[in-house]
């Protein structure tokens, strides 16, 4: 998959110049860039090439094939009329390899992150009023700001320990909710001969994560900004990630990975619908080596990066212990953890063996202040992902009891 460098997307074309305009009105990341629409473009002054080239370029960032945006946005031609030049053209007169012809032709392919109407982005202007009732058929038609949050977030608790009747509830996809604790199953290993390493199946007491210490090793990225923080920060408890905005905190196995990249790079290309959710992004590593930090953000992603050094995050996934597995019994011998490295491959991601890779990761969302922890997921086999329909739900129900009823969550019809 592209990179989230913004560099990189703009190459040397018509949008280089821009790029001080694009940060001073707030379109400064590439997932939220994506989803300009003609009204947003229109706001900025773009010019019709600058247009164009936008097009072009966030059709070749959902295919991987960004390294022939200067040639194709000088050809002087708009996206429509480059997908009916002739695939000999497209390989004499562009470069463009033959393998790479059929993956730029296929209109098929999804451009974007579909949002659900109900969720409403926030406006891209500090001082412009938007109707929250403004349709939304698609990602690419929205009118969207950085949100800039002003609700007063809640301090008392989630009761996320509690048992919530929601494990039944359906969501739109089709997708049956696993509930607060979730993980994907465990298939046998060897004929059975191999036993996967068991799970817990309560949600991690709140104070188990809320003192962690934790080092910020890189800011959310923005563009025109260092690639990485230059002064080496001091630790800082975790709670002060949360502490005045929901956050999802991925833990990583090892940024190295391909199938942790392909999560990573997955969950950030929806950052907008997170920005819309009052949703923050982190990533948690458990292992500080600076040459895999720089390779991993921002390409695969753009989010907050902080160092668990400790490994606590990692600990509270396992119900006090790490969770780990060996290379042969968890992967060799695990079809599921091989289905899981199929998908991140089929994305064309690079990869790399450096560092500690059986320390199992997952994922944690957590409430505003001293809410609570509203989910987890535990990476039960090699590249299981926490699955997407499910997070958004989980980040619904949060927004929804921020503005509702603070320091509670909806329960599902079935509850």
């Amino acid at each position: 998959m592209a990179s989230f460098s913004i560099e990189e997307f703009v190459g040397n074309g018509a949008l280089k110049e821009l790029v001080p305009k694009l940060l001073e009105e707030g379109w400064d990341d590439i997932p939220t860039l994506k989803i300009m629409n003609s009204e947003d473009m229109n706001a900025i002054n773009m010019t019709q090439k600058q247009k164009d080239a936008l097009e072009i370029r966030s059709y070749l960032h959902d295919r991987d094939l960004m390294q022939y945006g200067d040639k194709l946005e000088d050809f002087g031609k708009s996206l429509p009329e480059l997908l009916n030049v002739d695939t000999l053209a497209l390989s004499s007169e562009f470069g463009i390899k033959r393998g790479h012809i059929a993956r730029f032709t296929d209109r098929s392919s999804a451009c974007g992150i579909q949002i659900p109407p109900t969720h409403v982005l926030p406006a891209r202007k500090r001082s412009t009023s938007r109707s929250p009732s403004v349709n939304r058929s698609d990602l690419l038609s929205v009118n969207s700001r950085r949100m800039q949050s002003t609700r007063s977030h809640s301090r008392s608790s989630l009761r996320m320990n509690e048992t919530h009747e929601i494990s039944d509830m359906k969501i739109k996809d089709g997708h049956i909710f696993k509930g607060i604790v979730a993980a994907e199953p465990a298939e046998p290993r060897l004929c059975g001969c191999i036993q996967p390493p068991p799970i817990i199946d309560d949600v991690s007491p709140y104070t188990n994560i809320e003192n962690i210490s934790v080092q910020k090793l890189t800011p959310e990225y923005k563009i025109g900004m260092e690639r990485l923080v230059k002064t080496k920060t001091p630790p800082m408890k975790a709670s002060g990630l949360w502490r005045d905005k929901p956050a999802i905190l991925l833990c990583i196995r090892r940024p190295g990975c391909i199938m942790c990249r392909a999560e990573a790079h997955q969950l950030y290309s929806r950052k907008p619908l997170f920005d819309a959710l009052g949703i923050q992004l982190i990533a948690v590593l458990h292992e500080h080596i600076d040459s895999e930090v720089q390779d991993f953000w921002p390409r695969y992603w753009g989010g907050v990066v902080v160092l668990d050094h400790n490994m606590d995050f990692f600990k509270a996934l396992g119900g006090g212990k790490l969770l780990k597995d060996k290379f042969i019994s968890g992967f060799v011998f695990n079809p599921r953890a091989i289905a899981n490295y199929k998908r991140a491959k089929a994305m064309r991601l690079e990869q790399n063996f450096r560092g500690e890779g059986e320390i199992k990761g997952g994922l944690f969302i957590v409430g505003s202040g001293k809410s609570g922890i509203a989910y987890q997921f535990i990476e039960r086999n090699f590249g299981d992902w926490a699955p997407f329909p499910e997070i958004t739900e989980i980040c619904t129900r949060l927004q929804k009891s921020e503005q509702v009823q603070p320091g509670s969550i909806e329960e599902s019809p079935e509850g």
